[in-house]
């Protein structure tokens, strides 16, 4: 990646502590992180290295005890809880493993949902919930209740609902894990379509053939960063 992007997120010696009874656990030991714009990096660790951790910390659901983040410029540990939640809202994008859809609402409206959180007028947030849905080729299902479509449709609701606030990061959390291999791999190649069209990919996942088609990939074992390396070939 080339050094002129602009750096998204920058982690100074970020550490987070949980207190178990008396005793203090460190999950995370002092990481030192900068993602550039148009990234897709993969964070791979084995269970409990402190990878999910992390990643609430970059998207915002959880603070860390100590260190410094910046997210697109904004020193993250002075805002209050409700800038927080309006900066997570605009900036970030989730996709999680257990797609997290309002079952009684149908796609349209599980896309808008980020866009009425943002204040969005009704036929503005309609207009946009239908492009993204048509972006992710769910035009069909607009109509359709979760319960209606399948692990992989689900699951391009939930890359819709990322996109429609058009946010400078997609957050995505072990997002083929729910789904068997060939749907995983369209999901994977969606992704990767959005990472070409200049879009920040941050994905955890602990399958190496998944974060094969990231082009920058960090090993975290026991809370600390172990091995960051950069593909010039990916996937496609």
């Amino acid at each position: 990646m080339a050094h002129e992007e602009k750096v998204l997120i920058q982690l100074n010696d970020i550490v987070k502590t949980y207190q178990n009874g008396d005793q203090e656990l460190r999950v995370l030991k002092g990481i030192d992180l900068t993602v550039r714009e148009g990234e897709f990096l993969a964070i791979m660790g084995p269970s409990g290295s402190g990878k999910s951790t992390l990643m609430n910390i970059i998207g915002l659901l959880d603070r860390p005890t100590s260190g410094d983040y910046r997210l697109n410029g904004t020193q993250v540990e002075e805002l209050s809880g409700k800038k927080l939640a309006q900066v997570r809202n605009e900036e970030i994008g989730f996709v999680f493993q257990q797609f997290f859809l309002l079952s009684k609402l149908n796609a349209l409206q599980n896309v808008e949902l980020p866009l009425i959180y943002a204040g969005v007028g009704v036929s503005k947030r309609r207009q946009l919930a239908k492009q993204y849905l048509e972006k992710v080729e769910l035009g069909e299902r607009i109509k359709h209740l979760p319960s209606e479509l399948s692990g992989g449709q689900k699951q391009r609701v939930a890359i819709a609902r990322a996109l429609v606030n058009n946010p400078s990061i997609i957050l995505a959390d072990e997002p083929t894990g729910a789904l068997d291999t060939k749907t995983g791999q369209q999901i994977m190649t969606l992704l990767t379509e959005l990472n070409k069209e200049g879009k920040t990919i941050i994905m955890v996942t602990h399958e190496p053939e998944i974060a094969n088609y990231a082009t920058r990939k960090i090993v975290i074992r026991d809370g600390e960063v172990t091995a960051d390396t950069t593909d010039s070939v990916r996937i496609d």
